[in-house]
């Protein structure tokens, strides 16, 4: 099958000249999972897309209070409507036995197996605050629903796409940046949510709110990434072949990225090395870590099986050099896998060269996160410097097209 055939040409081109943002090739400009999760893609999107975010999934929430802070909220337990709340109510969920016992300001509700709380306005928010464990307050937009699982709160949080978007683009790059940064940040989110929708099907819903999706800890109230992604409602990232594509990124290269087969084992065509001189003098550009030359010869002969007893062996075990980044550390044929490394020894990066100080070596790395895809501070600077968030995307990621969801619609159809 060809990449784009020449019908493809003509209807892209078409769709440039009549739509506003178009269908843009990029032109050349001046962190932990060890395989890339599988994609599950609907045919169609919607900018109004409802995503399905499992929250607070790393607390074992036994008691909860919900409390609207905009918009009125109607309390929906196993089919059946029992009360509306506003911001001057609140409602507490307790797990009792194998049923849900709900508990408003003033009265008992009863015990249920299955909680909606579901408001019809535009404007809508809530706050949540696990009791049992005691937890702060989080903020979240839109709805949400509640059940057991395995004798415990399951927790929801059904969101509008973009609320989702924002709240993410907060989560994973914090919120002192500009607003064309965010711009690119929120970009690749949305790219990542639908691309990965059915993520989390078999357990009812999308994506889970840790960095085995996206971090999500729910709704922002920063201007400039509201504003980010409202400039950029509707836009994708896909592939020659119009596929959305996997938007990785981390916090810093050091200078250089990394090939997705040197993490992931698989070569894909926009997740290419490149120089990165945007991430050098940035504050995770840099970093060291001290080990005992005996561990880290030990480590190596029983986690690789590498032969330690071979003096040339230790040798080039002890003056590791990276002038540019490496997939594995050789020797005459053994491959020590530095995703390994990394990952064992809980490393920065694998972008590290090793010198030996007395009876330690000296792990000298660059950079912060897996390196593929975009770099997160790198990205930073050249919003200060000037570059678009085009310019942007197209610097970290090879031979894409940005496109608006409508027009990606049109494609799988």
């Amino acid at each position: 099958m060809r990449r784009i055939a020449n019908i493809f040409c003509l209807v892209l081109a078409f769709i440039t000249l009549a739509a506003i943002s178009g269908v843009t090739p990029f032109s050349k400009t001046k962190e932990t999972k060890k395989t890339p999760p599988k994609k599950v893609e609907k045919k169609s999107f919607s900018e109004r897309e409802v995503i399905s975010v499992k929250i607070l999934s790393q607390t074992k929430v036994r008691e909860l209070l919900f409390a609207p802070e905009k918009g009125t909220y109607m309390v929906v337990a196993d089919g059946k409507n029992l009360i509306s709340i506003d911001a001057q109510n609140a409602l507490k969920l307790t797990i009792i036995n194998d049923s849900i016992e709900l508990k408003s300001v003033s009265r008992k509700l009863g015990k249920f197996s299955f909680v909606k709380l579901i408001s019809f306005e535009e404007e809508k928010s809530f706050r949540v605050k696990s009791v049992d464990p005691d937890r702060k307050s989080r903020f979240f937009n839109d709805n949400l629903s509640i059940s057991i699982e395995n004798g415990l709160l399951r927790l929801i949080n059904e969101s509008k796409l973009d609320n989702y978007i924002a709240g993410v683009s907060e989560a994973e790059a914090g919120s002192r940046s500009t607003v064309e940064f965010y711009k690119v940040q929120a970009i690749l989110a949305r790219t990542y949510a639908l691309g990965h929708i059915g993520k989390h099907q078999a357990e009812g819903f999308n994506l889970c709110d840790q960095t085995h999706c996206q971090a999500f800890f729910g709704r922002t109230s920063e201007t400039d990434i509201l504003q980010a992604v409202v400039a950029t409602r509707g836009k994708v990232v896909v592939d020659e072949d119009m596929n959305l594509i996997d938007a990785a990124f981390h916090s810093n290269s050091g200078g250089q990225t990394a090939n997705s087969e040197d993490v992931w084992g698989r070569p894909m065509s926009y997740l290419r090395s490149i120089k990165d001189t945007f991430s050098l003098k940035m504050p995770n550009a840099k970093w060291q870590r001290k080990m005992s030359t005996q561990d880290w010869l030990s480590y190596l002969k029983i986690k690789h099986k590498y032969p330690i007893e071979d003096s040339s062996a230790r040798w080039a075990a002890t003056h590791f050099k990276q002038d540019t980044r490496k997939a594995n550390l050789e020797y005459y044929g053994i491959k020590v896998p530095l995703k390994n490394v990394r990952a064992d020894l809980q490393l920065k990066s694998t972008f590290f060269s090793l010198e030996t100080v007395g009876d330690s070596v000296l792990f000298v790395g660059r950079g912060f996160g897996h390196g593929i895809g975009m770099c997160q501070e790198g990205a930073m600077r050249m919003t200060r410097l000037g570059y678009s968030y085009k310019d942007i995307v197209s610097f970290y990621y090879q031979n894409v097209h940005l496109i608006d969801i409508k027009e990606l619609n049109f494609f799988r159809e």
